[in-house]
């Protein structure tokens, strides 16, 4: 069974706080369950209690990506994430699956801007190149872009993964014969508008045949 959307959150904290703030890690129980539920950098944002992040962490420890450990001077229950060792990650690969893992499907952008504070990555293309290596693996999936998105998300294979909601795009199109300008790309938006116009002209048509006694049916 793959990993489910409590032990993904709880790992990717972990690597999270483990790079960010080095100091307060290993963390203990609370400190991992704020982590869990802070709102910021968190999609979806959750809200676990002790008891659903310590299930979480069993469940992880069976796998080997967790362990229960102890600061240094210290003698509360912390616990550590093992992943780059479980799946033989360096450490660029780490940085990009846990924001992945916290974040859910972003683009390569995105994802060099939101690992900055876990891994510096030189440019684009050193994401991009450790993006290729995961999806090698099977770690990472490059999703297919959707309508009205201008570039490719990628997400993670770990578990955990929600199906994606529709893109705005997507529900216009359905919901309407002839979409909403402000959602479509530029080449529907200008289909859209050449039909609305046709539209107009037909009707235009119509009525001028009408005030001259013509039958619409002699078009």
């Amino acid at each position: 069974m793959e990993p489910d959307a409590v032990e993904i959150r709880v790992v990717g904290c972990l690597i999270e706080k483990q790079r960010t703030t080095p100091d307060a890690y290993p963390l203990s129980l609370n400190s991992l369950r704020l982590a869990c539920n802070q709102s910021t950098n968190r999609d979806p944002v959750v809200e676990y209690d002790e008891a659903t992040v310590s299930d979480g962490l069993r469940r992880l420890a069976l796998r080997g990506w967790t362990r229960l450990t102890s600061g240094a001077g210290s003698r509360a229950r912390k616990y550590r994430q093992l992943l780059p060792e479980a799946l033989d990650l360096d450490p660029e690969e780490v940085a990009l699956l846990a924001v992945l893992m916290l974040r859910g499907p972003q683009t390569p952008g995105e994802l060099k801007q939101r690992s900055e504070r876990l891994q510096g990555f030189a440019d684009l293309a050193a994401v991009q190149q450790a993006l290729e290596r995961l999806v090698g693996r099977d770690l990472v999936e490059l999703q297919q872009r959707r309508p009205g998105q201008k570039e490719a998300r990628y997400s993670q294979l770990l578990g955990g993964e929600e199906e994606s909601p529709p893109a705005a795009a997507d529900v216009a199109t359905a919901g309407s014969m002839v979409p909403d300008d402000s959602e479509l790309p530029e080449d529907d938006e200008r289909l859209a508008r050449l039909e609305r116009e046709l539209l107009t002209l037909r009707g235009e048509l119509v009525s001028l045949r009408e005030a001259l006694g013509d039958s619409p049916a002699d078009a």
